[in-house]
């Protein structure tokens, strides 16, 4: 995925907090925490967003919670596990899909270097 500025931002943002608080927390702590760099950075973001799944006649109220929105541009799956895996990223793919956003950012700061947790991805 081509590095557009939006993703960097909140990528240097992520780093802002990781380097402020390192790996080990839960997840909650560092959404809150990166909310107040990307507030501070202007923009626009919303936290814990439900959403619902339409299936066939059946709409499920909160079918799905997005970490963090910024909305119509970009959905940020934030994570504080031993390594990324494969479901993570199927995760993150559906939350875009369902939400009709192209971008997504998957962030675990349970990592030594966060840029080594960062994962972009694309519909």
């Amino acid at each position: 995925m081509e590095k557009d500025l939006l993703t960097q931002k909140v990528i240097g943002a992520a780093i802002e907090v990781h380097r402020h608080l390192g790996p080990g927390l839960l997840e909650s702590c560092y959404e809150q925490c990166l909310i107040y760099e990307l507030q501070k950075l202007e923009l626009d973001v919303l936290n814990q967003v439900c959403l619902p799944v339409n299936y066939k006649e059946l709409e499920i109220e909160g079918g799905f919670r997005i970490d963090l929105l910024i909305p119509n541009k970009l959905v940020i799956e934030i994570k504080a596990v031993n390594e990324l895996m494969p479901v993570h990223t199927a995760q993150l793919l559906t939350y875009m899909k369902l939400a009709g956003i192209h971008k997504g950012l998957l962030i675990n700061f349970n990592s030594t270097k966060l840029i080594n947790g960062v994962k972009r991805l694309i519909l």
